[in-house]
């Protein structure tokens, strides 16, 4: 393996011109699909099989009307003093709902009829009901939106709308320009030179480029996430950066040791390049394994997020290497005045990592127990974890979307901001009319956790259910959607109603944001096992292939369990405790985003797994070349450790940049990866892991004789290349 990529390396440097064009025409053939091409994206959550979905379906089927229409909630307050109640304002309010009015819009309720108007009359809300989701409005929906909130400021009233049809977005860019200088400024400090340091950013901006690009042309026949598109640059930026390090870095070396530059090229992506390889296939194993979930967002991210890293592989074996060509002798020089350049391949050279790590294995024991200590401290808050569906709840304070939500709990109670909705379907049901009594006395029998209770209209019931056969009751929680007591009354709601067939024949459903968040939630408890079973187990495959050990792969994959429980204890700590949470601007507690654990797993087992193969993969091409184990720890941090940390600092840098952003999933994403990608590197890679390597000896690359055989020769360090090599270097013997 090693030795073709010796000669891919080699090819792409001398043919850079070929190399570079197809780069070119790939970004511009991208930059032409994206920019003719409508990309669509939805940022629901949706699930197919369960039962709040299953409702929508229903109401659908039998009703022709689409349940999970787009909804807004126009929210209005009158000045200090005066009431909505009052003529004026009141005319305001209709005049300001009437501009809400579109061709898609079903229904728009009047607060003074429906009751939404709050004791003292200063506050009321509408809410606006589509025909069609969030996703397939358009421009006249929401320019309608913001005339009705015109009209309303213009009579004086404070007006602020909220609900999914009005969509809360983040400046993400600020997150991307973020983890671009954190990046230059490692780079720069790393290579000791500008022209060297723009290289691997260069080149992972090219690869972002052109694998969102890709993503935005998939929008167009698939409806993605929004979210999809910013994963996707955060993955790119993080790995795109750190594979060409990687190379360069090597690169450099071999040409400082008298090597031309062509075959510097070709060996840097040799032997860099093979763990860039498998470093990228975990990552692309984790991230197309969110597929088994059978769940279509994370699905989404997840092949996005891979595309993102297979382009980034790709473009640190071809593309870097032809723009080293082109750079010739000048990415050895620039060089930055007060920077020490520290050539960690040179044998007499002392590093920092060396340093550390021998420290580690002489207090082997020590290290490991304090670093086992320090993970589980912060990873004790998952006991009190709290998941749930993201709501205007958690969006930017003074936006409107939170605005609306907090005017609505201040004034109605937090729980009238998710309302759980009953279905009751009566088409089996004997007595239809008296099944829905029956159904809603059980539910006035529940009393706790319910603010209020709206049962059906009995003057329309009788013939409601006769045209659609079921009808709804809408049940306003005490607590707020996000809250634990709401997710409980959905559970306490189900279990008092699942005796309802079997007295009445008909059946209740119970559906809503709320719901739906609870189902979603439970369904991503049950398939994590068989993900976590599927990607570990591919991955340990992969990494038995690389290393030709057993316990080299345990050791990564429980390593990396220290590192997700780490993330998330702090990630509870700071958004569902609201630890030291202004530093990074989250301005009220909540519980963590449903989908979290299993995306970070996702994403951070593949990450980690990028640090376990560029560290190891050094210590095992030491050993396999005779240095004793132990000693083999210590010559691959000499070699491994300043990029790697520096790998980690950039890729730190880019997730911190997206958790500064105002859009919540993003910033919980970011947050948690950048603290994972610390806790990976710093504590578990280069603590734990060479204690524990100091501790195991030469045990730890032990393969049973019969796998060995087995198991094909990936020649990963790069010794097969050295063979055919070394030929070419010896000089023919003088003729006398």
């Amino acid at each position: 393996m090693a030795w073709q990529l010796f000669r891919l390396g080699r090819w792409s440097f001398l043919h850079r011109k070929l190399v570079a064009g197809i780069w070119v025409v790939l970004l511009l053939l991208g930059v032409l699909g994206a920019s003719t091409l409508n990309t669509q994206t939805s940022d629901s959550f949706e699930l197919d099989g369960i039962e709040s979905t299953e409702a929508f379906s229903l109401i659908s089927e039998r009703s022709g009307e689409s349940a999970d229409g787009a909804t807004a909630r126009i929210v209005f307050e009158a000045p200090e003093g005066q009431s909505l109640t009052d003529p004026a304002n009141q005319a305001a309010v209709a005049d300001a709902i009437a501009s809400a009015q579109t061709e898609h819009v079903a229904s728009a309720t009047d607060p003074f009829t429906t009751g939404t108007i709050s004791e003292n009359g200063r506050a009321a809300y509408a809410t606006v009901t589509y025909t069609t989701p969030a996703v397939d409005l358009v421009d006249a929906d929401r320019n309608a939106l913001d005339d009705a909130k015109t009209v309303g400021e213009n009579a004086g009233l404070t007006v602020a709308v909220g609900g999914d049809a009005v969509t809360a977005t983040g400046e993400v860019p600020l997150g991307e320009l973020i983890g671009i200088g954190v990046a230059i400024i490692v780079l720069a400090i790393t290579f000791g030179s500008l022209v060297a340091a723009g290289m691997p950013l260069l080149t992972a901006l090219i690869g972002v480029g052109i694998g969102i690009m890709g993503i935005t042309v998939l929008g167009a026949f698939v409806e993605l996430s929004s979210v999809t598109s910013a994963l996707g640059t955060m993955l790119g930026l993080a790995v795109g950066i750190d594979y060409a390090l990687f190379i360069m870095s090597r690169y450099q070396s071999e040409v400082r040791q008298g090597h031309s530059m062509e075959e510097a090229a070709g060996k840097a992506v040799g032997t860099a390049g093979s763990a860039v390889i498998f470093a990228g296939l975990t990552v692309i194993i984790a991230l197309a394994g969110l597929s088994v979930c059978g769940i279509g967002f994370l699905t989404q991210m997840g092949i996005g997020g891979a595309f993102m890293v297979f382009i980034a592989v790709l473009v640190a074996l071809t593309l870097l290497p032809a723009i080293l060509g082109f750079a010739g002798k000048k990415v050895l020089g620039g060089k930055i005045k007060g920077l020490k350049v520290v050539d960690p391949e040179n044998p007499e050279t002392r590093t920092n990592g060396q340093r550390w790590v021998e420290k580690v294995s002489a207090f082997k024991w020590p290290a490991l127990v304090a670093g086992l200590l320090v993970a589980a401290v912060v990873s004790l808050p998952i006991a009190s974890m709290e998941l749930a569906l993201p709501d205007d709840g958690t969006a930017p304070t003074g936006s409107d979307n939170r605005v609306a939500f907090d005017t609505i709990a201040d004034n109605f109670g937090p729980g009238a901001n998710g309302p759980l909705v009953v279905v009751i379907d009566t088409e089996n049901a004997a007595d239809p009319v008296a099944a829905v009594g029956t159904a809603v006395d059980k539910l006035d029998g529940i009393g706790t956790d319910i603010a209020a209770i709206a049962p059906p209209v009995p003057e329309i019931l009788e013939p409601q259910l006769a045209a659609v056969g079921f009808t709804t009751v809408q049940i306003i929680p005490d607590s707020a959607p996000s809250d634990a007591a709401t997710k409980e009354l959905v559970s306490t709601i189900r279990e008092t109603m699942s005796d309802l067939p079997s007295e009445t024949g008909a059946r209740a459903l119970v559906t809503g944001q709320t719901a739906v968040g609870v189902d979603i939630a439970d369904e991503l408890t049950s398939v994590f096992p068989l993900y976590l079973a599927v990607v570990v187990g591919l991955a340990f495959i992969l990494l038995m292939l690389v290393f030709r050990s057993i316990l080299v792969p345990l050791k990564a994959a429980l390593g990396f369990l220290l590192s997700v429980g780490i993330s998330l204890g702090a990630t509870v700590a700071v958004f569902q405790w609201g630890w030291l949470a202004n530093l990074i601007g989250v301005d009220t507690q909540s519980p963590v985003i449903f989908i979290l654990p299993l995306l970070l797993t996702g994403i951070l087992f593949g990450l980690a797994m990028d640090y376990e193969v560029f560290l190891v993969s050094r210590m095992r091409e030491a050993f396999v070349h005779g240095t004793p184990a132990r000693q083999a720890v210590v010559v691959g941090f000499q070699h491994s450790a300043r990029v790697v940390v520096a790998a980690a600092v950039i890729m730190f840098g880019v997730f911190a940049g997206f958790a500064l952003t105002d859009q919540v999933i993003i910033k919980t994403i970011g947050f948690a990866l950048a603290i994972g990608i610390l806790a990976d590197a710093f504590l578990v890679r280069m603590m734990i892991v060479p204690a524990v390597m100091a501790i195991v000896g030469d045990k730890m690359w032990w393969l049973p004789a019969w796998l060995d055989r087995l198991l094909p020769n990936l020649d990963v360090e790069g010794e097969g290349l050295n063979d055919k090599l070394a030929p070419a270097r010896t000089p023919e013997p003088a003729h006398s």
